[in-house]
């Protein structure tokens, strides 16, 4: 694959918030007047066809499919409301968050939306999915990409803490806000952590769940640590198609067939000579797996609703 930038391309993010408070998410139906009036602005494209939120490094990409994609991503605001209400923590609540995503260019009603998450490298963001987004929306899915909160491209100005549960919370009004409609949960390694602690919180949220190179036992990268310790089984009882990387040096593909295992309702597929990212290294093969999946997923609706 050719290289994103011509140098060394990072979202700069701006340092933890000093509060530890806990915060849940609200629905953007109340960010009111100010919240988006501030989205349409942060929206806005610039003369050079790319939104003015994105770092300045963004000019130094030579990679047609994220040159595209950047100019897709946009932001869209979700308000925060402290969990306590003490008078230190009210500011946050006037303020959303413009969290960063990129959108389907058309909604449908006949299919579940899918709903790509990314892993959690420094250079993570919706940019991941520069090769197999324009696939999936090809093939007629109703797509979104969204940015995990802490990563990607949102203005994080006056995020909550990111820890577990404000991940969570941050995608589920997200879904409650936008999507509005059970989806298909896609998690690439760190971000099927994200995936199945959602599913087991928010079970009416998905309709099925795929995890590529998934990283939900201790092996794995070092950001593992900052995660709950998942049974990865436990509560999931969704549908689940299990991808991996054959030549995968970061999970030993041995996960996938645990994983395989202990997901009551999952199958599992393998992509030859690829690594740890098939959806970046081989995008044509990633998205057959995706939509032969949810094909099959399809196929067996209608025949269930024949037999009625």
């Amino acid at each position: 694959m050719p290289p994103l930038v011509a140098s060394s391309f990072s979202p700069v993010l701006p340092p933890p918030a000093p509060s530890r408070a806990r915060f849940r998410v609200a629905a953007s139906a109340d960010v009111g007047a100010n919240g988006r009036a501030a989205a349409a602005a942060a929206s806005a494209v610039g003369g050079d066809g790319f939104p003015p939120f994105l770092p300045r490094a963004v000019e130094r990409i030579r990679d047609g499919a994220a040159i595209r994609l950047a100019k897709r991503i946009e932001r869209v605001p979700v308000q925060l409301i402290p969990l306590n209400q003490s008078p230190l923590q009210t500011s946050f609540s006037k303020s959303p968050i413009l969290s960063s995503c990129v959108r389907p260019l058309r909604q449908q009603q006949d299919s579940d939306p899918v709903v790509l998450l990314h892993g959690f490298d420094r250079c993570s963001s919706c940019l991941e999915w520069r090769y197999t987004y324009p696939l999936l929306e090809e093939a007629g899915l109703e797509t979104w990409a969204v940015d995990i909160l802490g990563w990607g491209f949102s203005n994080l100005e006056t995020r909550p803490p990111c820890d577990v549960g404000s991940k969570r919370e941050h995608l589920y009004q997200f879904w409650k806000s936008y999507i509005r409609r059970p989806m298909v949960l896609v998690g690439p390694s760190l971000g099927a952590a994200v995936a199945i602690d959602f599913a087991v919180h928010y079970p009416e949220a998905v309709s099925k769940l795929i995890f590529i190179g998934a990283s939900v036992y201790a092996e794995g990268t070092k950001d593992m640590t900052r995660l709950p310790k998942f049974v990865p089984y436990a509560g999931v009882k969704h549908r689940c198609l299990v991808l991996w990387g054959e030549d995968d040096g970061i999970i030993s593909n041995k996960q996938a067939y645990r994983l395989q295992q202990e997901l009551p309702s999952a199958i599992l597929r393998q992509v030859g000579q690829c690594g740890h990212i098939p959806h970046v290294e081989k995008p044509r093969e990633a998205a057959k797996h995706l939509l032969d999946f949810l094909a099959i997923e399809k196929t067996e609706k209608a025949d269930q609703a024949l037999s009625v």
